[in-house]
């Protein structure tokens, strides 16, 4: 019997990305997110993809997807993201109550959730996709950070209650990665912004890069436990210091 990836925020970017590649390895893949045209998109395009509704934010979306499943063996929690560049004393709460809604308490109502059916799997396996900016802060990313840094520290604790269960945790926190809209919904639309970000830079990670690690970690044998994986471009070194060319 093949086994069951479920992978949030599936409709673009690492989370579309990584269904690609867990179906390409033959797992059977439950995409989830808000944008279900583009789900059925995706699924039309790749065999072994089924597509479901699913607002991380809603707790009763998130009942829905468990009761939808007969089995999980996989779960990528994904879905998330950065809305502005607002100082702390000049933050929105409502952006940061967003971040902290989709980031943490959504990954949290997600494990929660399947964690029964990656245990009686056997040989489940809790992916975490969070970012350096839950390892390092910087300037204007205070909501982001907080986020990233919870969602970090609820993989460190996860590790720590499940040792001995049949469930490995893994962290992948990437650093700068070109994506069509993590960007963009960070500059809240502007698009000239949001390519400011990557311009000069030579390779900035791609969703493909990220999807590869996950792919790679999730594929392990069952000892093997990728704790955290920290995937940067060669031209970042930390994340204010990023080696740009003119051009």
């Amino acid at each position: 019997m093949k086994k069951t990836a479920v992978v949030t925020g599936a409709s673009s970017g690492i989370g579309e990305a990584t269904a690609r590649r867990l179906a390409a390895e033959g797992y059977e893949v439950v995409a989830g997110a808000r944008r279900r045209d583009r789900l059925d998109k995706l699924a039309a395009e790749v065999d072994g993809i089924t597509p479901v509704t699913l607002d991380v934010t809603s707790q009763e979306s998130v009942d829905e997807l468990a009761a939808f499943l007969s089995r999980c063996d996989v779960l990528v929690n994904n879905a998330g993201g950065a809305i502005g560049l607002e100082s702390v004393a000049e933050g929105r709460v409502e952006d940061w109550q967003r971040m902290y809604d989709t980031n943490v308490l959504g990954s949290l109502r997600v494990t929660q959730a399947l964690l029964p059916k990656l245990v009686a799997s056997g040989d489940g396996v809790l992916l975490m996709l969070t970012s350096v900016a839950g390892l390092v802060s910087y300037e204007g990313g205070g909501g982001y950070c907080a986020a990233k840094h919870a969602q970090t520290s609820m993989v460190e604790t996860l590790r720590l209650e499940l040792v001995g269960q049949p469930v490995r945790i893994i962290e992948i926190a990437p650093g700068m990665v070109h994506t069509e809209e993590f960007a963009l919904t960070r500059f809240r639309g502007d698009a000239d912004a949001a390519s400011r970000i990557y311009e000069g830079v030579p390779g900035p990670l791609t969703a493909d890069d990220v999807a590869d690690a996950i792919t790679w970690s999730v594929t392990r044998p069952a000892h093997f436990n990728v704790d955290r994986m920290v995937i940067r471009p060669r031209a970042q070194a930390a994340q204010h210091k990023v080696h740009r060319v003119s051009g």
